[in-house]
């Protein structure tokens, strides 16, 4: 959009008396309207899924001087690189199997999904792996592809990140940034990275950079995972004494095994300041109604009761997801005489 355009669609007085229209609606009003909006934007993205497939099927991109549909969409219906693969790998998959385009205006499955799943279809499964993905958030369908198409374990490897030319080594932050590869990938189906050749090779030189993967943490197989992080100096250090002073209870220094010892060192110090965890619970105390105190029985048996995840529940039914930043609270306000009794409290 050029300069022009943009300044009359920013100040186009019909978006001002959109906005104000909104602002009169109730709150019921204008949950309906998102609501049915979504379902509108669902059925137009499957529209246009259909034309691209369609598209794709002719190759007319080419007549009008596209190389590939990833640049007709991109430069031509100017989507992002995201929207466009994503919108490519669901037409592709539709034209196999049509089923996708119901799943998808139903809001059973979502691009992300089926761009997950899509490489692993066969005229053989592709019935009853769709049927199983229906509603599954995206980590669940990574381990259904996982499962469908498992891959080794990776090596633990430390190395050095190049530095960047527009970033050099402070006082304030010494050393380099390292990476540690223990155990995840780019998404499931996601294009493959440029290839790697040997260190300081012209293939790896000239290879662009690329960005992070969002997904830190990826299954390889259901049972198995890689976790890629980038650490600095002083973390690096301790992570080699750590090796050194387990070299008789991991004598390869495996970085999986030694993150799985530390992150359950962890969790039990965690659990025991916030949730009064212990493996030798005395008899709890009642908590005293003058007091806004907890006592640790009443956080333990609260944390059992709740999963570990929040009680909140809307007006349908509909539980909380959450499972961070918990706190304790009193259903009945501590202000009103509530009590810190297990009925009255949750996450």
């Amino acid at each position: 959009m050029d300069l022009s355009l943009f300044v009359a669609v920013l100040h186009n007085p019909m978006h001002g008396h959109q906005l104000n229209d909104i602002a009169t609606l109730t709150d019921h009003d204008l949950l309906d309207r998102i609501a049915r909006l979504a379902r509108q934007e669902r059925l137009a993205t499957v529209e246009l899924i259909v034309h691209l497939a369609e598209l794709d099927k002719r190759k007319l991109y080419r007549g009008e001087g596209y190389g590939s549909l990833f640049s007709y969409c991109t430069d031509g219906l100017r989507l992002s690189e995201h929207a466009a693969y994503n919108r490519i790998e669901a037409a592709r998959a539709c034209s196999r199997f049509p089923m996708v385009l119901d799943l998808l205006a139903e809001g059973a499955l979502n691009l992300t999904t089926v761009r997950l799943l899509a490489p692993h279809l066969t005229p053989a499964n592709h019935e009853g792996v769709l049927a199983d993905a229906r509603g599954r958030p995206k980590r669940e369908v990574e381990v259904m592809a996982a499962r469908l198409a498992p891959r080794p374990d990776v090596p633990a490897s430390v190395r050095r990140l190049p530095v960047p030319a527009l970033v050099r080594p402070s006082a304030e932050a010494p050393g380099l940034p390292l990476s540690l590869p223990i155990a995840a990938p780019r998404h499931l189906g996601e294009p493959s990275p440029a290839v790697r050749g040997s260190e300081g090779s012209t293939q790896e030189r000239d290879a662009p950079l690329l960005p992070s993967p969002r997904t830190l943490v990826a299954p390889l197989t259901p049972e198995r995972y890689r976790i890629q992080f980038t650490v600095g100096r002083e973390t690096q250090e301790k992570l080699r004494r750590a090796q050194d002073l387990l070299r008789r209870e991991v004598p390869n220094g495996d970085l999986g095994a030694i993150f799985d010892r530390a992150l359950s060192l962890l969790l039990e110090d965690v659990a025991r300041r916030k949730l009064a965890a212990t493996a030798m619970p005395r008899a709890g105390r009642r908590g005293s109604s003058h007091s806004r105190r907890i006592p640790a029985e009443i956080k333990r048996r609260v944390w059992i009761r709740d999963h570990g995840r929040c009680a909140f529940a809307s007006a349908a039914g509909l539980r909380c997801r959450e499972r961070t930043f918990l706190e304790f609270h009193h259903v009945e306000p501590y202000a009103i005489g509530g009590e810190a009794t297990v009925a009255n409290i949750s996450l």
